[in-house]
């Protein structure tokens, strides 16, 4: 038997889209002789539909989408994913499901057991788990097929009390196969690689893996599709943050060979179980990690112009190191003929700064407007004399030039149908260092899961090759320039320091004692993990971010605003 993976990138809620997608894989594996071609979870609907499921028409789309798809499964078989109603009364009104099409009818349909309802994921919200656990028989094999989460809960501390693997494996399958919707974060590939081997070693069947691919708004799917073999072998990585195909032969798959300690490796259950080094930054920001972080990105803001149907984007050019990336990753996704920077330089600007930021224009031939917010910013201070009196020059006077900067922005956006592009970084957004509808308005953060340290690394790539972004802005002193000399030193310690206390402490959770256990000033942790606490506010009204990591801000982090839990 040929199996196919078809690793493709689907439009949520787009049921035309999706399905004509779906029915150009079923006709590339049928030119491929396949017997069976495999599609990704809720293909059908693209992952994650979240509340449209509450929907009755919505789930009616998926089932009429399912009628057109199975006409084109007359002599293959199609595997796809597809929410599917509970006929029971109990329990909720869906089931994640699988559906096997072929010979024009639905032959069998299974559902997923494993909810996760953690970080990004909030699928017991909308679905039942499964019932019972049944194998799928095709053209005289029989099929283990799972959905996604079904196969993670391995290792020594699993998170649910059900391995439905364990339930199929006693059918004695011929093929393990899962239809997934992973995200990509750091790290997320060997985790994967990990679990598929896991699960060829222990149950000596060949597994085929097939995942999506392409940005869903925040949430990025970075495909990567696996088949091992039954001996726990490696036999194919589909490219990552693209499309793929590829045809396997089941026979070749398992056949067997004599098990040896070599390829008896460990599997990791979870990616805080990867090892990262000695130093957590180094291996955020190593050549490997900051590859992969820059096709995410570009990916992303790509795949929220197009299925939002916007072409052109603006930003704010501070001639910064932040705004300079953003710009550059802009360009590299949309082109440089949809890209608009707007320099607003100030009295406190520097003349490198508005230099750099032209310089960066130019070397990436993008359009460009220089606009001072000296006039604006006058007549603002003119209008508030009045109430401000002779109060001495202070954040107020700060934060409304970074909002006569946001109106000018979206001002522009709206006047010509632009997308602005927030250019925070994650350092910034955990310790509140931002100004709520200046320097934080957007429609759509780029930079906004990356600590300042990673942006330094991301920037460097870019400039492998030739100078993109100037030399100068590399090197100068981080600076929101919006009083005279300032820097963020003034205001933040160090990045390589602020960055490894806030990765502790939002990605590993780990509380301030355990942090200063590690050597780090009890004085300096207590303060940035306050500010932390009190700057959930501002993120709360925050636009999407672009997810990289394992614990973003938006969705996967959910913090109460008022609160006193380590404040």
């Amino acid at each position: 038997m040929k199996i196919a993976l078809a690793q493709q990138n689907y439009h949520i809620g787009n049921f035309a889209f999706n399905r004509n997608k779906i029915i150009e894989g079923i006709n590339w594996a049928k030119q491929q002789n396949a017997d069976l071609v495999v599609f990704s979870e809720l293909c059908i609907c693209g992952y994650p539909p979240r509340d449209f499921l509450e929907f009755d028409n919505f789930i009616n789309g998926c089932y009429e989408s399912i009628d057109i798809i199975k006409q084109h499964a007359d002599n293959i078989g199609v595997l796809i994913g597809s929410p599917a109603r509970n006929n029971q009364k109990e329990g909720k009104n869906l089931f994640n499901a699988a559906f096997l099409l072929y010979e024009k009818e639905i032959k069998a349909e299974i559902h997923k057991t494993l909810l996760p309802n953690y970080d990004v994921f909030d699928e017991y919200r909308y679905f039942e788990p499964a019932f019972e656990w049944n194998i799928m028989k095709f053209k005289g094999k029989k099929l283990a097929v799972t959905i996604c989460e079904d196969i993670w809960n391995m290792g020594d501390n699993p998170l649910y009390r059900i391995t439905p693997m364990e339930k199929l494996i006693v059918h004695e399958p011929d093929v393990l196969i899962n239809l997934s919707a992973s995200p990509f974060n750091l790290g997320q590939d060997v985790v994967r690689n990990s679990i598929i081997k896991a699960h060829a070693l222990k149950y000596q069947k060949p597994m085929l893996y097939c995942n999506a691919v392409g940005a869903q708004t925040e949430i990025i799917f970075d495909g990567g599709s696996l088949v091992y073999n039954s001996n726990g072998n490696k036999i194919s990585e589909l490219s990552y943050f693209e499309e793929a195909y590829q045809v396997f032969d089941l026979d070749e798959l398992s056949q067997k060979e004599i098990t040896t300690e070599k390829n008896k490796s460990k599997y990791y259950y979870s990616s805080k179980e990867i090892e990262i080094g000695e130093s957590r930054l180094a291996y955020l920001a190593n050549e490997k990690n900051i590859a992969e972080i820059r096709k995410a990105i570009v990916l992303g803001i790509r795949d929220y112009f197009s299925k939002m149907n916007f072409t052109k984007a603006t930003l704010g050019a501070s001639g910064g190191i932040d705004s300079a990336v953003t710009q550059a990753l802009a360009v590299e996704a949309l082109g440089k003929e949809n890209v608009m920077a707007v320099l607003m330089p100030s009295e406190f600007s520097s003349s490198h700064s508005v230099t750099d930021a032209e310089q960066l224009c130019t070397n990436l031939d993008c359009n460009f407007e220089n606009i001072s917010i000296k006039n604006i910013f006058g007549s603002f201070l003119t209008t508030l004399n009045p109430l401000f009196e002779k109060l001495p020059f202070g954040l107020a006077e700060e934060n409304l030039q970074a909002r006569t900067r946001g109106n000018l922005l979206m001002s522009i956006a709206n006047k010509f149908g632009f997308i602005l592009l927030n250019t925070s970084n994650k350092s910034e957004l955990a310790t509140g260092y931002g100004t709520l509808y200046g320097d934080m308005a957007g429609g759509l953060s780029v930079l906004g899961d990356l600590y300042k340290t990673q942006i330094y690394a991301l920037a460097k790539m870019i400039n492998n090759e030739t100078e993109i972004i100037p030399n100068n802005i590399l090197l100068k002193d981080p600076s929101a320039e919006l009083r005279p000399n300032q820097k963020d030193s003034d205001s933040l310690p160090e990045y390589s320091i602020l960055d490894t206390i806030l990765f502790e402490y939002i990605e590993l959770r780990k509380a301030p004692s355990e942090i200063i256990a590690k050597g780090f000033e009890k004085e300096l942790v207590n303060k940035i993990i306050n500010l932390v606490n009190t700057s959930e506010y501002k993120r709360n009204q925050f636009c999407p971010i672009l997810r990289v990591s394992n614990k973003s801000f938006g969705t996967g982090r959910r913090m109460p605003i008022v609160g006193q839990y380590f404040s």
